[in-house]
């Protein structure tokens, strides 16, 4: 079935999805850098507005966008678009949370290892031709508890991996985690307070949401062992960093590794200088595999939604 209609790409998406909304009919305008402003003044014109992490749909463009009939976001959260005015509005919202379930998983385990290895300062040094064999003086994964804070796709994917390399699994969520998985991996289900005491690593998987908005503070950082790492790759919301510095600053944990920030780029400079923090640029889905999948998700998504609506 050959569709009608224009699309508006927001932000930078794999060229694999706009390929396959072209072949189904539409005429796909790529503008992966618009501004708000050209964004306001120019969205009235289109069906489908295709956005990332950068562009924000709020209510003022969705009330712009007078054709619009879906709002798709190439990734997992949907904290950028107002999703209320958008249903208000008969915009139906559509994501791709499937494609940066191994992404993420993945980096998790990566900045874990680099936590406990303490690779960046080794890489620094070496390159400084400092040879810091003795004092570099990490640990094994393999024995040590890892605790999950949210085990949707991602967290149970980070589950499997961690399981592997024989580390202890604790979980916890507010929706109830599947019993087979549970078994699968060998799980500990427990309540917030009691993971992040017990837990050697802690890594957090949730959306951002009012709930959610600085769950872990200064007295969570208060209760974790001394000698605990914490990762955060799912929302920069949900930590207060400036709680996060004083207990990095006064030992209180031994180290964090941060993915996302409260504010990207990140203007907390203080945070960042610690010599036992590790920092990346949000890369979590920053993968070929990850991109071409959520790219071709969503695309294949707006074509089902498009055609549900012509019939």
């Amino acid at each position: 079935m050959q569709l009608t209609g224009n699309v508006l790409i927001c932000d930078p998406i794999s060229k694999i999805g706009i390929t396959i909304l072209e072949k189904a009919g539409l005429n796909v305008v790529d503008k992966p850098s618009i501004t708000n402003s050209e964004l306001l003044s120019e969205v009235e014109n289109y069906d489908v507005i295709v956005v990332r992490s950068r562009t924000k749909i709020t209510s003022e463009v969705i009330s712009n966008a007078k054709k619009a009939k879906i709002v798709a976001r190439v990734g997992v959260g949907l904290d950028n678009i107002d999703v209320e005015s958008a249903l208000q509005n008969n915009i139906e919202v559509v994501n791709s949370p499937e494609s940066a379930i191994n992404a993420v998983a993945e980096l998790v385990i990566g900045l874990m290892l680099s936590l406990a290895r303490n690779l960046p300062l080794a890489d620094c040094e070496i390159k400084k031709g400092n040879w810091l064999k003795k004092e570099l003086n990490g640990i094994e994964l393999r024995g040590k508890y890892l605790g999950i804070v949210g085990v949707g796709n991602i967290g149970r994917n980070l589950a499997r991996i961690a399981r592997s390399l024989r580390m202890n699994i604790i979980g916890y969520d507010t929706i109830p985690i599947k019993q087979d998985f549970i078994k699968e991996v060998g799980m500990i289900t427990t309540d917030f307070n009691t993971l992040i005491t017990s837990s050697d690593f802690i890594s957090c998987h949730v959306p951002s949401t009012p709930h959610t908005r600085h769950m872990f503070n200064e007295s969570s950082f208060s209760t974790m062992k001394p000698t605990a790492f914490f990762i955060n790759a799912s929302r920069g919301e949900v930590v207060d960093e400036n709680a996060l510095y004083n207990a990095l600053t006064t030992k209180k944990i031994a180290g964090a590794a941060l993915d996302v920030f409260e504010v990207e780029p990140p203007t907390n400079k203080k945070l960042l200088q610690l010599s036992n923090i590790i920092c990346t640029p949000h890369i979590g889905s920053q993968t070929k595999e990850s991109q071409e999948l959520a790219s071709n998700v969503i695309a294949e998504k707006i074509i089902q939604k498009l055609i549900e609506r012509s019939n």
